[in-house]
């Protein structure tokens, strides 16, 4: 067998590289920006939490699905290996394909936050704000920041190239100290007599969009704000609705399943842990940004850094480095972990022959997937060219994603449980959950519903949507012959 189209890859990676992989996916700029750009004016403080604590339930029973499937098929893939052995290959192309959506969007997505990390550190000095620019969607977009944001991409795809076992361990390091300056911080709002309960209204959020067009304040937000059955329900979901964004990474753990140096049956435990730690980030760095700042709604209409600005007001200047290398780790985390989940889900479906046998072959010196790690670097640095606008549209695109790789994974469960009658009525029970958890975030995602306002899909987003659909259509002419073929 040639090696370098067909080697297998190493085995060294230890439970804590692991849990440093998935932690470091699930949370990314995310848990630090949106606070004041989607998760304060959408759902408050409270609708948050709900959100987050409930998304998090919903992925630990989808979790018992994974700690099923993955000792039975431990290779890199995952969900898409699932689904290929349970329902067939077009199923299992289309659980890939948006599987690889899920996790790929998540590295521009992360790359385009870098730039917003040095506007929001250097003060007024705009230092990456030289030479040429244009604007995508009323945002301006400068050569520096999209040459910075390049080279973080290119040299951590090249990490990624010359050995898993050197990026798992700088992986460890960016995990560790991500938790560190999170609960340092949440912490220092616990003890500050600047932190109040009174700072957090309105707890459900407001309608960002009409109050800016009235000009409205923190005075007079009450007029705006998300109130009753219907609001308040709109509020819960329009977090809730990208759950499957907000945790995706967890199930990256799937994707090394071929490198693991150690037993399966820690898989659900480092899922768990890293979901839990997860859904304590997104909780407390919103939580804290409202807690701490008396007129949170003006700075959140302002489109200020609102946990930056919570940070200083907590801690001074030692508050705005730490929210600094929190949110540096968890962007470059972000983009360690999910290139490395991408690039093995595409070695492994073009190893099975669902993608051309390109993206499957392994560097003879390093063991790993080259190609398909190239592939990854090339589409994520669309993230610099399109900018922080296209930060919603790379969410809703990861989200669809990961909620098909859910139901196909839970799914696929309930087969494998029939079929070798090992199944546990609790399993049977947590897949079948885990089915109609996934059906109801594509429906919200999806499908716009009276009276939930913010919850579906933007433009943007269909558009981009429909993009990658026909990008896999041709992938899928591609590969016809394997498709059409009995075997």
């Amino acid at each position: 067998m040639d090696k370098k189209n067909d080697g297998s890859l190493k085995r060294t990676l230890t439970p804590m590289h692991v849990w440093a992989i998935a932690f470091g996916c699930v949370i990314g700029w995310g848990s630090f920006i949106n606070p004041g750009k989607k998760f304060l004016p959408n759902s408050g403080v409270a609708g948050t939490a709900i959100a987050m604590v409930l998304g998090a339930l919903v992925m630990i029973i989808i979790a018992f699905s994974y700690a099923y499937m993955v000792p039975k098929y431990p290779k890199a893939g995952g969900e898409f290996t699932f689904t290929k052995m349970c329902f067939g290959k077009t199923l299992a192309f289309i659980c890939g394909w948006f599987l690889v959506v899920a996790y790929l969007t998540n590295v521009p997505m992360n790359s385009t936050a870098i730039g917003l990390i040095v506007d929001g550190l250097d003060g007024g000095a705009d230092i990456l704000k030289f030479g040429f620019h244009y604007s995508i969607a009323g945002f301006d977009i400068y050569m520096g920041e999209m040459l910075l944001a390049s080279a973080i991409l290119i040299l951590f795809g090249y990490l990624n190239i010359i050995g898993v076992q050197k990026a798992a361990i700088v992986q460890t390091i960016l995990s560790t100290l991500l938790v560190v300056c999170v609960f340092t911080l949440f912490v220092a709002a616990l003890v500050s007599s600047k932190a109040k309960g009174v700072n957090m209204e309105p707890i459900w959020g407001f309608d960002k969009k009409a109050a800016m067009a009235a000009n409205a304040t923190t005075a007079d937000i009450n007029g705006f704000v998300h109130a009753g059955t219907a609001g308040i329900l709109s509020a819960i979901l329009a977090t809730f609705a990208i759950a499957p964004w907000a945790y995706v990474g967890f199930d990256a753990i799937p994707q090394a399943a071929e490198e693991f140096n150690f037993s399966f049956k820690k898989v659900s435990f480092i899922m768990m842990i890293a979901i839990v730690f997860g859904c304590f980030v997104y909780v407390s760095n919103n939580t804290v940004a409202a807690a701490a700042l008396e007129n949170w709604p003006d700075r959140v209409m302002a489109g200020e850094w609102v946990v930056l600005v919570a940070a200083t007001e907590l801690l001074g200047g030692f508050g705005k480095v730490l929210v600094g290398i929190g949110v540096s780790c968890a962007v470059l985390s972000g983009i360690m972990g999910f290139y490395l989940a991408s690039s093995r889900l595409m070695y492994s479906m073009s190893r099975d022959g669902y993608l051309p046998e390109w993206f499957g072959r392994v560097d003879a010196r390093y063991g790993t997937p080259r190609n398909a790690m190239i592939f990854c670097i090339i589409v994520s640095l669309s993230g610099p060219i399109l900018g922080r606008e296209a930060l919603g549209w790379f969410v809703d695109m990861s989200a669809i994603g990961a909620s098909i790789a859910y139901f196909f994974t839970s799914a696929a469960t309930l087969i494998t449980a029939k079929k070798n009658g090992d199944g546990t009525p609790f399993l049977k029970a947590m897949a079948i959950a885990g089915v109609v958890f996934s059906v109801i975030f594509m429906i919200l995602q999806l499908i716009p519903i009276p009276g939930l306002n913010g919850v579906h899909f933007g433009k943007e987003s269909y558009i981009m949507l429909i993009i990658w659909v026909a990008i896999g259509v041709v992938f899928y002419a591609m590969q016809r012959k394997f498709f059409t073929s009995e075997k």
